[in-house]
């Protein structure tokens, strides 16, 4: 279940008449001056395929151990095109299931050729999430995988290690720009054995960024050719127009579509939400931080998971203080909200992503640095404030 709103707007998904539908309904009747537009994004079933029949037997064991006895249609189309050799672009809505789509054919190939990955995240918050969820995986199953982080948290003498016990190394294109490609003989025998190069969230590259990002690519593949290896691209992304030309753009080869999802999803109700005026001769508004706040009040007030988007480090420090007010007054219990921002020390981002994925806050308050597919648990209600700048961003925040 989702909801949102900006001052701005609010989207909300629903199932028979339950704690968000009856939020819904009394916004709409509290605050129907303040809401702009409504719509109803209907549910989805899921469309169902059969494991497949070659998956190494401890690798089905460990799905079946976290409850995947099948795959979503995309992730099964999205196996026989990596194992099959081919450069692909999975592009399906946020909480789709498009970490499986990759790390399946990855970790197949590390069980049976002891092949190497290399994972290429934007921020560190998602290349944490995505360890969190092989060692899972790993744990599950008695895999023995070793996937690491390799980025600016990563300690000296860590990185050493990373190098040559890594199976499975994840990072961004700025690491892999000043950390890895100009030290690549230190890289050889993981530079040997690379069969994938995974890059998530593909959307985020556009523009100057994406044209930098595109040329590190390019010397990526360089670098593989000449220790003996031809690795393939599999890309993630939210919706967006055009995948497979951004794709091919960023790879520079052909790529295969992935376009059509196959996993369910719950019906979602919209609000565009717009501030009262507050004076009208001078043609003044409520900010859009106090209908925020009011929102994300009433929604975890009605024990909601909720996720407030805020467009800049100060206003979800602001956000969160108003919110720990109501919520965190006693220091006795445990914290029903949480801020999450670049900035924080690598500990305490640890130590809430963690709370995050276990659902153990009602509240979390966050830049975009959360944006980007984050494991976050269940959520009811997502808040907007502000506009995020394009469409893509809106989208993969809802």
């Amino acid at each position: 279940m989702h909801g949102i709103r900006q001052a701005g707007a609010v989207a909300v998904e629903t199932g028979v008449d339950d704690p968000v539908q009856r939020l819904v309904r009394r916004l709409g009747k509290r605050y129907a001056g303040r809401i702009t537009g409504t719509a109803v994004l209907p549910e989805r079933p899921a469309r169902l395929m059969p494991l497949p029949e070659e998956l190494d037997p401890r690798l089905a064991t460990a799905l079946r151990s976290r409850g995947v006895a099948q795959l979503y249609s995309h992730q099964r189309e999205a196996w026989n095109a990596v194992t099959a050799g081919r450069h692909t672009v999975v592009v399906t809505p946020t909480a789709s299931g498009k970490t499986l789509c990759y790390n399946l054919p990855v970790l197949q190939a590390a069980l049976k050729d002891r092949a190497k990955a290399l994972y290429l995240f934007p921020t560190k918050a998602l290349s944490q999430d995505q360890v969190a969820e092989l060692v899972e995986l790993n744990e599950a199953g008695g895999l023995g995988i070793r996937a690491f982080t390799f980025d600016g948290d990563t300690p000296g003498d860590a990185r050493k290690a990373v190098r040559t016990k890594g199976d499975i190394v994840v990072s961004n294109p700025d690491m892999l720009h000043q950390g890895v490609l100009p030290h690549h003989t230190k890289w050889a025998q993981f530079f040997e054995n690379l069969r994938y190069v995974v890059i998530d969230e593909m959307h985020s590259y556009r523009g100057v960024f994406g044209s930098h990002v595109a040329n590190v690519i390019r010397r990526l593949r360089r670098v593989c050719h000449f220790y003996g290896s031809d690795p393939v691209f599999v890309l993630s992304s939210a919706t967006i127009a055009n995948p497979a030309e951004l794709a091919e753009g960023l790879i520079g080869e052909p790529v295969t579509a992935i376009t059509e999802s196959g996993a369910p999803a719950g019906e979602r109700h919209l609000l565009l939400w717009n501030p009262p005026v507050v004076n009208a001769d001078l043609g003044i508004r409520a900010s859009a931080r106090s209908q925020a706040t009011r929102i994300a009040r009433m929604a975890v007030k009605s024990n909601l998971k909720t996720i407030v988007f805020a467009q800049s480090r100060l206003m979800v420090e602001v956000l969160t203080k108003y919110l720990k007010d109501v919520f965190d007054g006693d220091p006795r219990r445990p914290a029903r909200v949480a801020a999450y921002r670049g900035g924080y020390l690598p500990g305490q981002r640890r130590e809430t992503e963690k709370a995050l994925r276990a659902g153990n806050v009602d509240c979390v308050i966050a830049t975009s640095a959360l944006e980007l597919g984050v494991d976050i648990g269940s959520l009811d209600v997502c808040v907007l404030n502000g506009y995020p700048g394009t469409i893509a961003a809106t989208w993969q925040r809802l």
